[in-house]
């Protein structure tokens, strides 16, 4: 038995399970393209401040990424989940771009990398903005990365309306050397990007964002949307041009939405992604059999668990993430870029361990157990 702490308070015991789920690694998938937004692992023993700039456990970081390819998945870089910025400032994000790209050609793992424009650290006008994104974008270029334009928070402070996001992605589009993916991130991951696309009415701003890609879709490899709306989702996608992709990031609704329905289905761009690597990618090979029951019957059980690590505020979902890396054993430490990991309560990494558990998402449920222990020992909670 372990004891955890309950939100209500007071704690309740628990039995961890004996046995972990045997997912073994497998090749790449067939019927969707899938990528893990993936975290980063911070360097436990820098002297640092959560104002510092980043300091990264390298090795530790890439060897994560090389879980995520060996079990076929791709690897979204830089993105939010590698808490970009929420700690990871632009030259950590070069650096991650950089370090991660050369693996990915080492070991044969697909990679794309977001572009965005934080670099820009007071209010900018248009044409920084438009810098900023053209040298970040020339970085992951370079790199031979895909590139994901990401929503800018210097953007939507800039803006005065949706021609300012017609025209600076108009250039990008053009710009750009191969075809992109346009991130939708809404404010609910970062309160920042309200009023995104121009308009705080997402029907206004939807037809804003399919203006931009029907201008350019041969530029336009798939968007990312992350507006955890489901509806909204399949809307969007069936009005995208033939041969545009959706990747889907909405991480409450995301089995129904890979699934798809007979008028189609979404890809996945997804944090959760991380944490559940090894299910998500048993889950698709199944559905590359044609098999759509059993692929729910694996995914739909770990909605659960996503629910919980995205509860609002759902921009520190990242804790949770890092969490579970640390208890599965792929980072020594529960420790974040910028002291992230107190930005969740003791109740709630409780109840993530207990949920990651009953799926069998630790490789080793003892150590899991072992160290969910010793977090609970630091926090008081009694044997």
């Amino acid at each position: 038995m372990i004891r955890l702490p309950q939100a209500g308070g007071g704690v309740r015991e628990y039995t961890p399970r004996a046995e972990p789920l045997a997912v073994p690694p497998g090749g790449a998938l067939a019927s969707r393209t899938v990528f893990s937004a993936a975290h980063v692992v911070a360097d436990p023993y820098a002297d640092t401040t959560p104002d510092s700039p980043a300091a990264v456990d390298w090795d530790a970081t890439l060897a994560f990424r090389r879980h995520l390819w060996a079990h076929g998945l791709g690897v979204a870089e830089a993105m939010d989940t590698a808490q970009r910025g929420m700690g990871l400032d632009w030259a950590g994000a070069a650096e991650l771009i950089r370090r991660s790209a050369a693996e990915a050609k080492a070991v044969g793992g697909r990679i794309a990398c977001g572009v965005g424009t934080d670099q820009l650290t007071s209010p900018a006008d248009l044409l920084a903005v438009r810098q900023a994104y053209e040298e970040q974008l020339a970085l992951v270029e370079e790199t031979g990365s895909q590139a994901i334009l990401m929503a800018s928070r210097a953007l939507a402070a800039a803006a005065s309306g949706p021609e300012d996001y017609l025209d600076l992605y108009g250039h990008l589009l053009r710009q750009a050397s191969e075809p992109v993916v346009l991130h939708w991130l809404g404010p609910m991951f970062d309160p920042a990007l309200e009023g995104y696309w121009g308009s705080s009415d997402l029907d206004a701003a939807t037809e804003t964002f399919l203006e931009v890609i029907s201008a350019h879709p041969d530029k336009v490899d798939g968007i990312k949307v992350s507006l955890l709306d489901a509806r909204r989702e399949v809307e969007l996608r069936r009005r995208l041009p033939a041969g545009v992709r959706c990747y889907t990031g909405d991480d409450l609704h995301y089995p129904e939405l890979i699934a798809g329905d007979e008028q189609g289905f979404s890809h996945a761009l997804l944090g959760i992604f991380d944490p559940l690597a090894p299910l998500a990618a048993e889950a698709v090979r199944t559905l590359d059999t044609g098999d759509v029951a059993g692929f729910r019957k694996i995914l739909d059980p770990t909605v659960e668990l996503s629910r919980h690590l995205f509860a609002a505020p759902t921009r520190f979902y990242k804790t949770g993430v890092v969490l579970l890396a640390w208890l599965a054993g792929h980072q020594d430490h529960f420790t974040m870029v910028g002291g992230l990991q107190s930005a969740r309560s003791l109740p709630h990494l409780a109840r993530a361990y207990e949920l990651a558990d009953g799926l069998g998402l630790f490789p080793d449920p003892a150590l899991a157990e072992a160290r969910m222990r010793s977090l609970l020992t630091v926090h008081g909670v009694p044997r």
